[in-house]
């Protein structure tokens, strides 16, 4: 048992040291199980335990269907990122893409709208369910504001939603109960408005998106509270039983 708790650390320092020399880059996927138990020559469960431990220390977040990706070493080791709540980063979000929609809708060039209009598409061809294709339709916006501290401050809050655990996972268990036809409907209402050059209603589509998964997150959110109750409310039956 020693032995396999020596060789899963020694296993999770090479992976390490390989993030912290840029061998592994930020934002991209890990090797396969398979591919790092080759290279290192021990057994997958063991790259499996390695893993575990380099979630634990907030150096990669596991994406289930996708893969271990690695975490921003800035963001990693930041006590005020691993403080906030996911409900504070949306917060964030609606108050700087919201108004982001609307100077966009003034300011967004012909071939940025082309772009626009190319990453909604993708959504619609992917139901909604990749991340990557909801970023890039709002990083695009950013980019239709031609104000280089609004996209840095945009790209810097979906850094912290992709890559910090607690707020990565909330934002997965908040996709799964997500309304796709809605979140659907809400990208193609924020882009009409941002294509008919309309700064107001561009922000509040923006805003009722939002809106849309602020109720998402509270319906998830208070389920967990009631899922833990029961759990508890249960094992108090069992430690008390009679029987």
């Amino acid at each position: 048992m020693k032995d396999k708790q020596r060789l899963y650390i020694q296993i999770y320092n090479t992976i390490s040291d390989l993030i912290k020399s840029g061998e592994f880059p930020v934002g991209l996927k890990l090797p396969t199980e398979r591919d790092l138990a080759d290279r290192f020559n021990v057994s997958r469960p063991t790259i499996r335990e390695a893993i575990i431990a380099l979630e634990a220390k907030e150096m990669v977040t596991i994406k289930a269907s996708s893969g271990v990706y690695v975490l921003d070493s800035d963001l990693s080791n930041d006590g005020f990122s691993n403080d906030i709540s996911a409900f504070e980063l949306l917060e964030a979000r609606v108050i700087l893409e919201s108004e982001s929609a609307a100077l966009a809708a003034r300011m967004i060039s012909s071939d940025q709208l082309k772009s626009l209009d190319k990453a909604l598409s993708k959504l619609r061809s992917e139901k909604g369910s990749s991340s990557k294709a909801d970023r890039e339709f709002h990083t695009i916006i950013a980019l239709g504001t031609h104000n280089k501290i609004l996209l840095r401050q945009i790209n810097q809050l979906w850094d912290l939603q992709d890559n910090l655990n607690h707020i990565n996972k909330t934002r997965e268990s908040v996709c799964v109960d997500e309304d796709i036809h809605s979140k659907i409907a809400d990208h193609e209402a924020i882009y009409e408005a941002i294509k008919n050059n309309n700064p107001t209603q561009a922000r509040k589509a923006m805003q009722l998106h939002f809106t849309d998964l602020l109720d998402a997150m509270h319906e998830v959110t208070e389920k967990m509270v009631v899922d833990k109750a029961k759990n508890k409310a249960m094992s108090m039956r069992k430690r008390f039983s009679i029987e």
